[in-house]
């Protein structure tokens, strides 16, 4: 099927000068990858968030009282400065809207490292606090930081009794029925909440100037807009219960729900990789081990914090994790497509570095679900062997099985089948895939007074779900598994042919996965949900070329495709998308090869300041660095290959 915005063919002479390009882009960008991998094979590169971690990060080491580094702190205070908003406030991501829970962390944080509140941009950012309702409209998690301060009162915060730790399975609320993410970060909070310690404080810095009532009568936030309201008020009316019924708890059952939820803590405290692998838990299980006098604990969460740490020379931030596994397992997606005899033997050092990460003896909490499932994902960081993701498994595993093809000699089969045979283990009965577990549907969770986040879950996804379908595909495995997960895949498709982008920005990342999916799957290029998404993918191409998509396109109103600016990482993954669904000759993939050939840096590297991935929609965004080396290089290679094959048949997974 032949779409009317097919390129019609390219005088000789412009088809060789945009292959000469083309050619030049990829040797510069590779060149410029194969120089940052590390001695032992990996790659890792900056994840970066936005002011709350670096501020949190700094209200941490004041909560403890410990010492304050003060050069570290003055970088600091240079990073928060520099990404303040004009309006005074900071937002979520790169260009965005102004935030209440980043922007009061971050005064609070300036002021704690010792910006007088009457510098300009300090007076600019309490002004915009007080003018957007003042720090009364925090979220959740920002309340009980302030709380623990002593800045508001604890009726502020929604119960949440420690007893929940002792909860059976079969109850409403169960920690095995929240995600990963909740768990990790929720269950510390759950014995700091109960014992209430107070920071220490030493500097004695109060923020009442920002709240626009006195804080110590501010109580439980209204219902968040993404939440029902015959629901929250039946929570709402539990919540007031709790309260009154609290008080009354004995004394062994409180310390027996302590214990209970430390131990959950100590087994999963994964050394200097941290309790899940990511900041907010990392830090909770500190003030935990703190506050219960265990000074080993805490020392190991302290340890792990510090590994976050990224030092700039003039600026300091705080990561939200690391990412070497995605990063590596992507950038031999990359090299691999290139096919050069250096990126080919760089993808193997690679893939033998990955190799022994994979979780083979450890059955995490996914096994609540899912119990006899033998391990065999890998996780996203360097270790984190109780919460594996598909996502990141599937990667891996793609890239291994395109090593073998490429060498037999390649030993990566067992691993692969292992990865394998765990994600099929791991499938929703829906037929989709969330990261970390399976089946973690219980949406009326999402209205509980702690939830104004939405962000509770881990239910299956489109992106994710195409993710794993693309590996069945790719390894010819599991057919059934693969029919339904193509029939749900199917069924997701938005009505203006994209799909939902829940870890990447957004519509175009949710587009290029499924479109990779269909067509390992073996979807026509002419069947009806292909044409949908490369008219649509065709349609929200920028004037310039390029993709582009951030955080608004999360909002709750979302009525349709939002413009933003072009980033590199998005337009590669649009490029990827066409050339997936056989549209390689669109005239929208040449634009969009022509601008990543355009905004290319003399070093052979593309800039990004975007946030384009996603955390959590509407709360959590984040910016990858490697986003905008490995997509754009990737894209251009597999342009590259089947130009010169004069093939339309990616023949992959990815």
């Amino acid at each position: 099927m032949r779409h009317p915005d097919f390129a019609t063919p390219l005088p000789a002479a412009i088809a060789r000068t945009r292959s000469g390009a083309v050619q030049q882009a990829v040797q510069r960008a590779l060149s410029a990858v194969l120089a940052e991998q590390r001695s032992d094979g990996h790659w890792v590169y900056e994840l970066e968030a936005d002011a709350t971690i670096p501020s949190e990060y700094v209200l941490m080491v004041h909560y403890l009282g410990e010492p304050p580094n003060l050069a570290r702190e003055a970088r600091i205070a240079r990073y928060l400065r520099r990404i303040q908003n004009q309006d005074g406030g900071w937002p979520l991501f790169h260009g965005g809207a102004y935030d209440p829970s980043a922007s009061v962390k971050a005064y609070f944080a300036l002021k704690m490292i010792g910006d007088s509140p009457h510098a300009p941009h300090m007076r600019r950012a309490r002004a915009a606090i007080r003018a957007h309702g003042g720090a009364e409209r925090c979220n959740v998690f920002t309340r009980m930081l302030l709380a623990l301060f002593g800045q508001v009162p604890w009726a502020s915060v929604p119960c949440m009794p420690v007893e929940i730790a002792l909860l059976p399975r079969w109850f409403p609320f169960h920690l095995s029925r929240v995600s990963y993410w909740t768990r990790t970060v929720l269950v510390p909070l759950l014995v700091l909440a109960a014992l209430r310690p107070r920071a220490r404080n030493p500097r004695r810095v109060r923020i009442d100037e920002l709240f626009i009532e006195a804080p110590g009568r501010l109580r439980l936030a209204p219902r968040a807009p993404h939440q029902r309201r015959f629901w929250y008020g039946l929570f709402r009316s539990v919540d007031a219960q709790l309260r009154w019924a609290e008080p009354q708890l004995s004394a062994s059952l409180r310390e027996q729900a302590i214990q209970t939820a430390a131990g959950f803590v100590r087994e999963r405290l994964n050394g200097e990789h941290g309790l899940g692998g990511i900041f907010p838990a990392m830090v909770n299980a500190l003030l935990m081990f703190e506050v219960l006098g265990e000074r080993t604990g805490a020392a190991t969460a302290r340890d792990a914090v510090e590994r976050l740490l990224v030092d700039r020379g003039d600026e300091t931030y705080c990561q939200p994790c690391l990412s070497p596994v995605w990063d590596t397992a992507l950038m031999c997606h990359a090299l691999l497509e290139c096919g050069e005899p250096a990126a080919s033997a760089a993808a193997r050092r690679a893939l033998d570095w990955l190799r022994p990460l994979q979780v083979l003896d450890l059955a995490g909490d996914w096994s609540e679900r899912r119990p006899g499932l033998r391990p065999g994902g890998w996780a996203f960081q360097y270790a984190n062997p109780a919460y594996p993701d598909v996502d990141d498994t599937a990667v891996v595993a793609m890239a291994m099985h395109r090593a073998m093809s490429m060498d037999p000699a390649a030993g990566y089969g067992d691993a692969v089948a292992r990865a394998c045979e765990w994600v099929v283990g791991m499938q929703s009965r829906c037929g989709g895939w969330g990261a970390f577990d399976a089946d973690n549907t219980c949406r009326y969770l999402n209205n509980i007074p702690f939830s104004d986040h939405g962000a509770l879950l881990d239910p299956p996804t489109a992106d994710v779900s195409a993710r794993c379908l693309s590996m069945l595909a790719q390894l010819n495995a599991a057919p059934a598994a693969g029919r339904r997960a193509l029939r749900w895949l199917l069924r997701a498709q938005e009505k203006d042919g994209s799909w939902y982008g829940r870890w990447g920005m957004n519509y175009v990342y949710g587009t290029w996965s499924a479109l990779c999916a269909l067509g390992a799957a073996g979807v026509d290029a002419g069947a009806r949900p292909v044409a949908r998404a490369t008219a649509w993918l065709a349609a929200v191409q920028n004037p310039d070329g390029g993709w582009g998509e951030d955080g608004s396109s999360y909002a709750l109103d979302y009525s349709g495709y939002r413009p933003a600016p072009s980033t590199p990482s998005q337009t590669a993954w649009a490029v990827l998308g066409l050339i997936a669904a056989g549209a390689i000759d669109h005239a929208a993939v040449e634009r969009g090869i022509d601008w990543l050939v355009r905004e290319q840096r003399n070093d052979g590297l593309w800039d990004e300041p975007c946030h384009t991935a996603t955390g959590f929609e509407r709360v959590f965004y984040l910016r990858y660095h490697g986003y905008a080396r490995y997509f754009p290089l990737w894209a251009l290679a597999r342009y590259r290959r089947l130009k010169q094959q004069g093939s339309r048949n990616v023949g992959l997974g990815m």
